[in-house]
């Protein structure tokens, strides 16, 4: 009982500060650390780490070079003026089409240039037939044959079988009188084999008035060559496939 009367004597003596001293020292602590000496100190501070954080920066950064016509070395027209812009080929893109009539293409990954030879066709009065690679089935059957589509029942209604024209002699009976043909644009060509390529290789004979587009792959730029180059149905195989 003493000690704790005694702990409470200490209690009651210790001094309970005061709140203006309280109030006091805060603004002496704020009016320190915003006094003029203070600021040009943080200043000059940040202005050091901020050219610390540009000096790290530009040595993080690598020269890239731009790719050329020849050696994949220097600069090109291309890439001032813009690669979907300035397209000097598209003529030769046109009489390729004409000449072949099969062409397989290699887009760049990015994507967007094909839309630039898709439009040129336009302009030359072609119609279009896209489709996709992985649902296309048996190429010969879906496009010049009546094939059966079975759809989807969903373990509830019973197994049907539809029954649907050529793909391709349906367009073409669809086609207006001025129109120059049908081209059949496939993307993600580079799923078919071999055998599915020689048949859209072989297509513009079966079929005069259609062209063939098969996406092939990708590549650093929009190129194209003979899709029976692709399919190994020349004496030059397919060396630079992507």
């Amino acid at each position: 009982m003493e000690g704790a009367g005694a702990s409470l004597q200490l209690q009651c003596m210790t001094p309970i500060p005061n709140r203006r001293v309280l109030m006091n020292n805060n603004n002496n602590n704020n009016s320190t650390s915003t006094s003029p000496n203070m600021l040009r100190m943080k200043m000059r501070m940040g202005m050091r780490m901020s050219k610390r954080r540009r000096s790290q920066r530009s040595s993080s950064y690598s020269v890239v070079k731009c790719s050329g016509s020849g050696s994949g070395i220097g600069r090109g027209i291309g890439d001032f003026i813009g690669g979907d812009l300035v397209k000097l080929d598209l003529g030769r893109w046109i009489s390729d089409v004409e000449e072949h009539k099969a062409l397989a293409i290699y887009s760049p990954h990015e994507g967007g240039y094909e839309g630039r030879y898709l439009n040129r066709l336009i302009y030359q009065g072609y119609y279009f037939l896209d489709l996709s690679a992985r649902g296309l089935g048996d190429p010969e059957t879906t496009l010049i044959n009546i094939h059966p589509v079975c759809p989807a029942h969903v373990g509830k209604q019973p197994i049907a079988r539809w029954y649907f024209p050529p793909e391709v002699d349906y367009r073409l009976s669809l086609l207006p009188p001025n129109a120059k043909g049908l081209v059949v644009w496939i993307i993600e060509a580079k799923v078919l084999s071999k055998s599915e390529l020689q048949f859209l290789a072989l297509l513009p004979t079966l079929r005069p008035n259609v062209r063939v587009i098969a996406e092939c792959g990708n590549w650093r730029k929009f190129m194209w060559k003979p899709l029976k180059e692709v399919a190994a149905l020349t004496g030059s195989g397919n060396q630079d496939a992507v």
